[in-house]
């Protein structure tokens, strides 16, 4: 999908109960009690004007800090999803990490200490300068080198989950697949025992992870294994009739409750967990009936969905962009009545 900065920077492509009763695809309300999904939130910035590089910081892009942050605390949400650049964090492929970037990006962590997990979002779409990884003779290799610095940095910090890859897309999930085996080896050999979110290809969508049989995520993904056994699926919904996220306007409840059940009965048959990285909504009275519907989807499967993070809060969305979540003076945005009642503090039970 593509998403328009609301301060002008070039549009970015985001393409964005009983078990056995789930499993057999019946009504998601079949679905038994288990804790609640913790809540979240995006802040956006880091990944902005992402064809200069590095470009210039609180120029080019930003990152969230405490002020920013504290209405999703506030409001008792748990997770914090920051999109960062690789080539920012990394400049130079397979070389070390950047240490002006890395001290802010120790100062934003420090400044978001009101959240219990924090991720950082290589927002790259599988690409590196603009270049497929499965396209490059050593683009796994490029891959795992960044998570290994990575986690030697933050092996230590449990609050820290790394978020793989934001949306890759272009190439046949199971290459995508051996990408990320190199990647989450590579972690954990480097002692890292962090939550990792693992996408899938074809924009790690929800609706479409087990469509296309043998060619599909779910096919791709279905034996997965990580080491350290702590992981769980990354996925995206749009509210939109193509899931995009480009059209300001939205399916009806049923059709969102529909696009998410075969992923869930998905991760369910197979024993993984999901977590939905991205989902926004317009400010409308339809979307935000929509938007109610997908979060209650996964709150009465909170046996496989562990969490989400709605799209997107941030200090430069100015008030004009759809999604933004992000109080304008003070006022809350219409969507975060929403996510109110489904967050930590208002989740039901």
């Amino acid at each position: 999908m593509m998403h328009s900065h609301a301060t002008g920077q070039t549009a970015r492509s985001i393409r964005h109960a009983a078990i056995a009763l789930a499993v057999l695809g019946l009504p998601d309300s079949a679905a038994g009690q288990t804790r609640a999904p913790l809540a979240g939130v995006n802040l956006a910035g880091g990944e902005f004007n992402s064809g200069r590089k590095p470009g210039t910081y609180a120029k080019d892009y930003i990152y969230p800090d405490a002020r920013i942050a504290a209405p999703f605390i506030a409001m008792g949400m748990k997770i914090v999803r920051v999109p960062l650049l690789w080539e920012r964090l990394q400049p130079s492929a397979a070389q070390p990490l950047s240490a002006s970037e890395i001290g802010r990006l120790d100062k934003v962590i420090a400044g978001l200490k009101g959240f219990e997990i924090i991720i950082l979002d290589i927002h790259n779409y599988g690409k590196r300068n603009g270049k497929r990884l499965d396209q490059m003779a050593d683009g796994d290799a490029q891959f795992a080198d960044l998570w290994r610095r990575l986690a030697e940095r933050y092996r230590e910090d449990p609050r820290i989950a790394f978020g793989l890859m934001n949306e890759p897309n272009g190439m046949a999930p199971a290459q995508w697949r051996r990408i990320v085996d190199a990647g989450v080896a590579a972690i954990r050999k480097a002692g890292a025992r962090n939550l990792l979110l693992v996408p899938g290809s074809n924009w790690t969508g929800a609706h479409s992870w087990a469509a296309g049989g043998t060619r599909s995520n779910a096919a791709a993904f279905s034996d997965f294994r990580d080491p350290g056994s702590n992981y769980a699926f990354e996925m995206h919904q749009y509210l939109d009739p193509d899931s995009s996220g480009m059209k300001m306007q939205c399916e009806d409840a049923p059709v969102i409750r529909q696009r998410m059940m075969a992923a869930t009965n998905w991760l369910r048959t197979n024993k993984h967990k999901g977590f939905l990285g991205e989902f926004g909504a317009p400010p409308d009275a339809r979307c935000l009936a929509s938007l109610d519907a997908l979060l209650d989807h996964m709150h009465r499967n909170a046996d496989v969905w562990m969490g989400w993070t709605y799209w997107a809060g941030g200090g430069w969305w100015g008030p004009n962009y759809p999604l933004s979540v992000q109080p304008v003076k003070g006022a809350a945005r219409p969507q975060a009545s929403i996510l109110a009642k489904y967050s930590s503090r208002g989740a039901r039970k």
